[in-house]
């Protein structure tokens, strides 16, 4: 009998300190803090400000909306009816081809966050001035199964932004 009373305080330690380690990991996805889906984040090159270089993504897509920031801002934080005004790349899961860029045009772009596809509300709301975000936006929060322009029905988008001000 006094054995099992040693016994179960150690369990209850032990149970404590995994429940503990658990809970202070930090997960590199805000959005969904799976290991299988973070693992399927594209490589991001490219310096801070400079237009960033997102590596051909490869395995299967995410079925869930999916963030890391690349750089961590200081400033105002977006919310769901912010405006934000950004410089951004993205890219098709399919193949690794851009079909937009900010940076290729020469100029920031602003956007009401009421008035963008789902997964850019979403991945966006939260982000704050001086942040650089990889966001991975499935189909279902995306342009689906119509697409748009270069962007082909079903298509997994891939967008890394730099958050240059938020109103």
């Amino acid at each position: 009998m006094r054995r099992s009373h040693l016994l179960t305080p150690a369990l209850l330690s032990l149970t404590a300190l995994t429940l503990l380690t658990a809970c202070t990991s930090q997960p590199e996805s805000l959005a969904s803090s799976s290991p299988s889906q973070s693992a399927t984040f594209p490589a991001v090159s490219g310096a801070a400000g400079a237009e960033p270089v997102i590596a051909p993504p490869t395995g299967t897509p995410p079925t869930e909306l999916l963030t890391r920031d690349l750089i961590a801002g200081s400033g105002p934080a977006a919310t769901a009816e912010s405006t934000v005004t950004v410089n951004y790349v993205g890219v098709s899961w399919s193949d690794g081809a851009i079909f937009d860029s900010s940076w290729k045009r020469g100029t920031p772009a602003e956007f009401s966050l009421t008035q963008v596809i789902t997964g850019w509300a979403q991945g966006l709301t939260g982000a704050q001035v001086g942040t650089r975000r990889e966001i991975i936006i499935p189909p279902t929060l995306g342009y689906g199964e119509t697409g748009q322009g270069a962007i082909k029905p079903n298509e997994t988008l891939v967008f890394v932004v730099d958050i240059l001000g938020v109103k």
